[in-house]
């Protein structure tokens, strides 16, 4: 993942193949932000929505069991994710469809809302997703979105991303990992022709039984995984302790990571 040959890895689509390694390095991180998220959305329970870039089904549950929708319909472009997500949520007013954000597989204005929750800093071209979410909400519905403040070191792995980096390693970003910053999420969302925008930052907290337990879940991304399985022993290790120096209180207890997530809202003519 970085200069060497070891550490190089080539670009590639980031596409997560497993929906239960998912769950537990993102979904559960996802579902924090969800409940504060939809109050801030203050939208009636009974909407017809669609949740882009559904992944394992983590927010798509927190919709049903917050706003008790008419329908939701979700799409991701994995099959494992997907696979996941219809075993979790088994309602009958959710269905779920393989397609692309960029390009969604759904008629022209089918909606009432439509959320991208963790998702558009992994669109190769945000404002074609804005459009196309745009193009299938019905007039005056509301199209949303959060995702993490990259740039202000709010991932939620971010102190295992900074052991890898003074490693010598490096992350892939996602695409449009630009895109995930406040002000431009409220430019992407004026552009698409969106009236009433705002935006908003939410800082959420999980705690974790042990460092040992955080550092688990880091092996939900294919590339860190990847990336960990091809360092030996000694290098591997180096990292892990250097991750674990970053965390003020990573003794053998539990911990607390916080994390951030800026969000943007606003409505169709």
């Amino acid at each position: 993942m970085s200069s060497g040959p070891a550490k190089a890895s080539a670009s590639r689509p980031f596409v997560f193949d497993d929906g239960a390694a998912y769950e537990l390095m993102m979904g559960r991180w996802s579902a924090l932000v969800a409940h504060p998220f939809l109050g801030w959305l203050a939208l009636p329970a009974g909407l017809e929505w669609l949740d882009d870039g559904c992944g394992d089904g983590s927010f798509t549950q927190a919709l049903v069991e917050r706003q008790l929708p008419a329908t939701v319909v979700g799409v991701d472009p994995a099959p494992a994710q997907l696979s996941y997500a219809r075993r979790r949520v088994a309602d009958a007013s959710v269905r779920f469809l393989e397609g692309d954000a960029q390009n969604l597989p759904l008629p022209d204005a089918c909606v009432d809302a439509a959320v991208m929750a963790l998702v558009l800093f992994f669109v190769p071209d945000p404002l074609q997703g804005v459009r196309e979410m745009t193009r299938v909400v019905r007039a005056g519905g509301t199209i949303a979105a959060y995702q993490w403040d990259l740039a202000g070191g709010g991932f939620p792995l971010q102190p295992i991303l900074d052991a890898v980096h003074a490693g010598g390693y490096q992350s892939q970003q996602p695409p449009s990992a630009w895109a995930a910053a406040l002000k431009a999420s409220e430019d992407l969302w004026r552009s698409a022709g969106l009236v009433d925008v705002l935006t908003r930052q939410f800082e959420v907290s999980r705690t974790f039984e042990s460092f040992d337990d955080f550092w688990r879940t880091a092996h939900g991304s294919p590339r860190l995984r990847d990336l960990f399985a091809s360092l030996s022993p000694a290098e591997l290790e180096r990292i892990r302790e250097d991750a674990r120096g970053r965390i003020a209180s990573a003794g053998d207890g539990p911990l607390v990571i916080k994390a951030r997530a800026n969000a943007v809202k606003g409505r169709t003519r």
